[in-house]
This record gives structure tokens, C-alpha cells and sequence, in this order.
């Protein structure tokens, strides 16, 4: 009979630990921030298939903007930085397109997502996201270390996508982007025109960059089609990934891939 008590013990601190109904765990806002890889779903851990990583979701708490991967596609969207503590109000989530040879957990994680109302305290620093019952978490999250950081883009980079198309080798002046991490320079060719200036990243999000106010040189060249695309993705990017097949890839605030360098 002692058996079974202590056995009975250990499930309710086990339950009262992933309970979102626990005021103890109350978590705040500024606790959502940052990415956090998807570990359980509705009580069933995740288990990636060979060769790829976690499903995760990323939360910036400044700017109210959600974003990650759903274990295919990125996913996209938004929440109410304003709402009480403890409570998630997630807006519409959205995601790419791609297909994959299995979608079943892609389907599960926005499933899931869907149904987040409330988030608390775990321990060993995870997250659970939970719905209105307040019962059995529907998402347990852990702290999520980027595959890729600014520190690794430093250096020469061949750009070998732009705006969803590939670009043809072989260009008198092949389009490549060099960044001084130290100094957050960038330096580069479009495939006509050199361009200078800053990058920009974000303390709070590891994956986040940008490159506002690149200035170019201006001449004309027979064909300025590349260097249209290139400037145009590099005016929208927002966050970046090292890439399955290798490189890295940028983004635009919509999770779309809108450039691909590969290390010269």
C-alpha cells in the first residue's frame, strides 16, 4: 500500500508541475521571448526524423511577431503583447507551402498552436503552452540553441539565389556579399554594381538581421535583371537559417526564402 501512495504522490507533482492552472509558475510576457524547439505535443514527445531538427516557435516580445518551423514549413504570425500574464492570445498563423514526404507533425504543431490560450512556467527553464482547460499541456517548449549565428556569416558568400530563382554562374560580375561581423559591415556585388554598408541584428532574436540603407555604385549594365532581385531580397530580409542542404538562407518577414549564400 506504501508503494502505491508514493507512486500516486509523484504523479501529482508531476501534474502540478505541468499544470498552466498553477499561479506559482505565473509566467510573464518577457518569459515568451526567444525560439524555443517544440519537445511534446498533447503529451507525446517529439521525435524528429534522421536528419532533421525540432519543430520550434520563436516569440519576439517587442515587437508581437511569431515565426519558426512547423517541421517543414516556416510558420509566421503574431500575439497580443498586452494580454495578462499567463495568457497567449496568438493570432492568425500561417505558413509556406512546401510539400514534404510526411506532414503528419507539420499537421499536429499547427493543430496545436491553434488551440494555445494560456503559457506557464515548466521547469528546467521549458515552457507549456496550454488551451482553456488547463489541463495536460497541449505544447511543451525548451529553450531553442540557433544551428547558426551572426558570428558564422563573417566572410566572403557567393549569392546563389535571389527572389526565388536561381543565378546563373559564370556572370562577369558574379553577385556575393562579404560581412565584417566585428564592425557589422557588409560589402558586396549585385551582378553590376558594388554595395556597401551596415547590417543590423537584434539582441533579443539570434536569428534576426537586416540591411537598411545599403548604398550602391551606379552603372548600367546590358542586363540588370540579377541585380534587380538581389537588391530587392536584401531590402527585405529579416532573419536567417543555416540551410539542410548547406549555406544559409535569408528571409523575408513573411518566412519566405528570398536568398541563399553559399561560402566562397
Amino acid at each position: 500500500m506504501k508503494k502505491i501512495c508514493v507512486y500516486l504522490s509523484m504523479v501529482a507533482v508531476v501534474a502540478a508541475m505541468s499544470s498552466c492552472a498553477s499561479t506559482k509558475n505565473l509566467a510573464q510576457v518577457s518569459d515568451l521571448g526567444g525560439e524555443w524547439n517544440i519537445i511534446e505535443i498533447n503529451g507525446t514527445a517529439v521525435v524528429p526524423a534522421p536528419g532533421q531538427s525540432f519543430p520550434y516557435v520563436a516569440f519576439e516580445t517587442n515587437t508581437g511577431r511569431v515565426y519558426g518551423n512547423s517541421g517543414c514549413n516556416r510558420l509566421m504570425g503574431s500575439f497580443d503583447t498586452n494580454a495578462k500574464p499567463g495568457e497567449l492570445a496568438l493570432g492568425q498563423v500561417g505558413s509556406t507551402r512546401m510539400m514534404c514526404p510526411d506532414m503528419t507533425l507539420e499537421k499536429n504543431v499547427l493543430s496545436a498552436l491553434s488551440q494555445v490560450k494560456k503559457y506557464t512556467k515548466l521547469a528546467d527553464g521549458q515552457l507549456a503552452l496550454c488551451g482553456k482547460s488547463l489541463k495536460r499541456p497541449i505544447l511543451v517548449l525548451k529553450p531553442r540553441k540557433p544551428d547558426v549565428s551572426v558570428t558564422d556569416l563573417g566572410g566572403r558568400w557567393k549569392i546563389t539565389q535571389a527572389g526565388g530563382e536561381a543565378i546563373p554562374d559564370g556572370m562577369e560580375k558574379q553577385p556575393f556579399l562579404e560581412l565584417n561581423v566585428a564592425e557589422k559591415k557588409v560589402h558586396g556585388n549585385a551582378g553590376c554594381n558594388v554595395i556597401n554598408g551596415a547590417f543590423v541584428t537584434d539582441e533579443n532574436n539570434a536569428s534576426a538581421i537586416s540591411f537598411p540603407n545599403l548604398i550602391s555604385t551606379m552603372m548600367a549594365c546590358p542586363d540588370m535583371e540579377v541585380e534587380g532581385r538581389v537588391t530587392k531580397a536584401l531590402s527585405e530580409v529579416k532573419t536567417f537559417a543555416r540551410l539542410a542542404e548547406g549555406g544559409i538562407g535569408f528571409y523575408n518577414a513573411a518566412g519566405e526564402l528570398i536568398l541563399v549564400l553559399v561560402k566562397e
